[in-house]
């Protein structure tokens, strides 16, 4: 009986494993941006800014972020819009890019996706980069879409 709970067990295990997402893993550069990005949690939000000696923007911390990972990408959220391609909210990985509708503006506000439904981002004036949840009613009344850059 146990070794047929076993096999049983087993053929559930491999059937799931192979049901498992197709998203790819991130990119190198993505995965490094990421990191970069988490370190700069706790830095002041400025508007401008791009460094972590002066703080950091939503765009700033992106073209930071993925500065320091060795890709070039753009400096403002529209144009880091236009440079990427879209991705369904489903299929999601660390290092795409979150854009967000505040203040009656179209795609104004970007973050980076870490997993696990959380992103990190520059919010705003008065404001520390901080980590969000993707998953709480104000970023997901605000969202708009989710993108990501083409870097290897």
């Amino acid at each position: 009986m146990r070794a047929n709970r076993l096999i049983g067990l087993a053929v559930v295990a491999s059937l799931a494993s192979g049901c498992a997402s197709s998203v790819p893993d991130p990119s190198p550069a993505q995965e490094r941006a990421t990191q970069v990005a988490l370190a700069m949690v706790g830095k002041p939000y400025r508007f401008g800014g791009h460094s972590p000696a002066t703080g950091f923007d939503c765009s700033g911390l992106v073209h930071y972020s993925f500065g320091r990972a060795g890709a070039r990408v753009a400096r403002s959220t529209e144009q880091l819009r236009r440079s990427s391609t879209r991705v369904p909210s489903g299929d999601l990985r660390r290092g795409d890019l979150l854009f967000f509708d505040q203040e009656g503006k179209d795609s104004s506000h970007v973050a980076i996706y870490i997993g696990s439904d959380r992103f990190v981002h520059a919010p705003s004036s008065g404001k520390l980069v901080h980590v969000a949840d993707f998953k709480s009613r104000y970023w997901r009344t605000h969202f708009n879409e989710a993108r990501r850059l083409e870097l290897d």
